[in-house]
């Protein structure tokens, strides 16, 4: 199920960047240099014309492992109803860190507040897709419930892929992430 997983998302991810489908990518340069832990004010040592390399990597590599993710279910090799026992100390941690990313996202100045302040209906719920797929996922690796763990990890990463498409064709969004440089570099 995780080959599916992430074949789907790496095939969407990579398209959508690569393209630059809606200023897609100039949009994922301004969040991840916005939701870098210390980050400051400057020029980022990456551009938007790395991220779209890198994705159109993701944008091949990702209908290949989804046809074998899915190869796999079609004769029964793949075996994900359940996980392993997960150690109650490694849940917590988890639990933790995923709290710790979602209380920094969601303070005033933080990426998820900001999207939902200056959001409308959809983007709104991509948002609290997201959010609700962080903690569904602690909660399914808590319990040891893969199948359900994986498909919230793709849930959240296909709300996440609403947030990079913006409002506007081929327009960055107006959220004040879209100040990042818009070279291709």
């Amino acid at each position: 199920m995780f080959l599916v997983a992430w074949g789907v998302f790496a095939t969407a991810l990579g398209w959508i960047v690569a393209t630059d489908f809606r200023g897609a990518a100039h949009r994922f340069h301004a969040l991840s240099h916005a939701a870098m832990p210390f980050g400051g004010v400057g020029v980022s040592v990456v551009g938007v014309g790395f991220f779209r390399l890198v994705a159109g990597v993701f944008a091949l590599a990702g209908p290949v492992v989804l046809v074998g993710g899915l190869m796999d279910l079609w004769r029964g090799e793949a075996r994900s109803d359940s996980l392993p026992p997960i150690p109650a100390w490694f849940v917590v941690v988890e639990a933790t860190i995923v709290g710790v990313v979602l209380w920094r996202t969601w303070q005033r100045t933080g990426v998820l507040r900001r999207e939902w302040d200056a959001g409308n209906g959809p983007r709104r719920g991509a948002v609290a897709g997201i959010t609700a797929s962080a903690v569904a996922f602690v909660v399914t690796l808590g319990f040891g419930w893969g199948t359900w763990m994986m498909a919230s990890w793709l849930a959240g990463g296909l709300c996440g892929l609403t947030l990079l498409l913006g409002d506007r064709p081929g327009k960055p969004s107006d959220t004040g992430l879209a100040s990042a440089d818009s070279s291709d570099t």
